[in-house]
């Protein structure tokens, strides 16, 4: 009837089915799960003050996402075209500061700071309200 000399096999097919119907589980549900975290942006230092002189160039991005370099107004898609054809009004030497509404894309801020980088400005600076 039994056999006492034979040794027992370990099946672990049922195992490495369990395990494959998990890992399918958390393969899918992961991408599902989005992570938010509120971040709370500084309003900037109250101890110093930048000092803005007649050649400091001044980019301000409204809410509208409207892009204005020393008061000349234009959109952020004419941006770079707008800032090639007022280079040779602008000294790249002098500071560049950029000046966002709070409720900008970060993504939008971060194109104009690479802008004015490629365009040559080598001083360039984020305001803050603070």
């Amino acid at each position: 009837m039994f056999n006492y000399d034979e040794k027992p096999e370990l099946n672990i097919t049922p195992l490495v089915d369990i395990m494959l119907v998990l890992l399918a589980i958390l393969m899918v549900t992961t991408p599902a799960i989005i992570y938010e975290e509120n971040i709370a942006l500084p309003d900037g230092s109250k101890k110093e003050i930048s000092n803005t002189t007649k050649e400091s160039v001044i980019v301000r991005i409204d809410g509208e996402r409207n892009v204005f370099i020393n008061g000349t107004k234009m959109s952020l898609a004419e941006f770079p075209d707008t800032l090639i054809l007022m280079l040779p009004s602008l000294n790249l030497n002098s500071p560049a500061y950029i000046q966002g509404d709070k409720n900008l894309i970060y993504n939008d801020v971060m194109y104009v700071l690479k802008t004015l980088k490629q365009a040559g400005f080598t001083k360039v600076a984020l305001q803050t309200a603070g």
